[in-house]
């Protein structure tokens, strides 16, 4: 059984692929993915409110706690082994900020995708537009290039 189980909407490529990803890392099956986009899925029944879910990322712990959020990415990358990505994100000065971006980034999850990179999604996998990681990756190696010792 799943120790965080993740309710993620999947016609957010940022979402679906962050979600892909975290599927990869969780090698010891400590969690689960439920896609609020299916047809068959209806918040009631899992014990949450339609309008919330629209709204962030949810996870309910396997002791029946709900974390909305934040709190839940940290959890799920904590349970793949991977808290170090994550773990400031949670810190007591910092929460408040990084909750505040996370709302913004949630509300406007549709139209940070393809700017972010993140192109339509067909079932798991989102497409990735290279050219945007390309130029970054471009920029990043030119940065480090430049430094003088």
């Amino acid at each position: 059984m799943a120790e965080l189980t993740l309710y993620y909407d999947s016609r957010c490529p940022l979402c679906a692929t962050e979600m892909a990803r975290l599927r990869r890392f969780d090698r010891s099956g400590r969690l689960d993915f439920v896609d609020i986009r299916r047809p068959d899925f209806v918040p009631h029944h899992h014990g949450l409110d339609p309008i919330a879910i629209e709204q962030a990322l949810h996870g309910r712990c396997d002791d029946g706690r709900l974390l909305v959020g934040v709190p839940c990415i940290v959890a799920a990358y904590q349970l793949t082994g991977r808290l170090r990505w994550t773990r400031w994100l949670n810190h007591r000065t910092v929460l408040p900020l990084s909750a505040a971006l996370y709302r913004w980034v949630a509300r406007h999850r549709y139209r940070l995708s393809p700017w972010l990179g993140y192109r339509r999604c067909d079932g798991e996998q989102c497409q990735l537009r290279p050219v945007f990681f390309r130029r970054i990756f471009l920029f990043l190696l030119k940065f480090r290039t430049n430094k003088t010792p």
